[in-house]
């Protein structure tokens, strides 16, 4: 971690950071009022994230990373904005959604480029996976939304098929479609240049109707 992330966790990982200890998380208590809540898995460095928090002050986010460089550089930035509608895990994901979301809790999951393990016999690592979907469900209110982001074209088809395939959900742009990006995730930098070197992005959207 750079000086500035460590500084980032001294100062602001009181205000900022949840512990899997504390168990299942009360988010009217934790954020002081009753709002759609967004879960974000994978936030990388935080600036996506870091964007959608201050465009959408009417929601609170809770963002999971497991580097710290990544949830020090949030919280520091977060911090030195003195928002107020994000919290953060350092920890496994599947931890966090077993032990400390409530059911029917969240208005929206995100997971925006996750690591695509591109060589086949590494696809059974993928974060996509049936039974993570199912699991997501559960904590997902009617109605709520996955939404997923991908540059890698064999990871978009197979979350695709996973999607479509997936009890308790139905396709926001229609069966077998992918959506257009929707105004709320922002277009990174890394995104932003591939897209200049005709490189595609796929987004999928899928709603809890069960």
């Amino acid at each position: 971690m750079t000086d500035g992330q460590k500084l980032g966790f001294h100062d602001h990982w009181p205000n900022y950071g949840l512990s899997l200890h504390q168990g299942l998380l009360n988010f009217q208590s934790e954020f002081g009022r009753n709002a759609p809540q967004v879960l974000e898995i994978g936030f990388g460095m935080g600036g996506s994230l870091l964007s959608m928090i201050q465009l959408e002050p009417d929601k609170d986010f809770v963002g999971i990373e497991v580097h710290a460089p990544g949830v020090g550089r949030l919280i520091s930035d977060a911090g030195k904005l003195s928002l107020q509608n994000v919290r953060v895990y350092m920890a496994d994901a599947i931890d966090v959604i077993e032990d400390c979301i409530p059911d029917a809790s969240i208005h929206r999951v995100q997971i925006y480029f996750p690591d695509p393990w591109h060589k086949k016999k590494h696809n059974k690592r993928r974060l996509i996976q049936p039974s993570f979907i199912q699991m997501l469900r559960e904590k997902l209110e009617i109605g709520g939304t996955v939404h997923l982001a991908t540059d890698w074209e064999p990871y978009a088809e197979s979350m695709l098929e996973v999607m479509e395939s997936a009890t308790g959900y139905q396709n926001t742009a229609g069966a077998r479609k992918y959506s257009l990006r929707p105004d709320f995730r922002p277009v990174t930098k890394f995104e932003a240049r591939g897209e200049r070197l005709g490189h595609g992005v796929w987004d999928l959207m899928y709603a809890r109707i069960l």
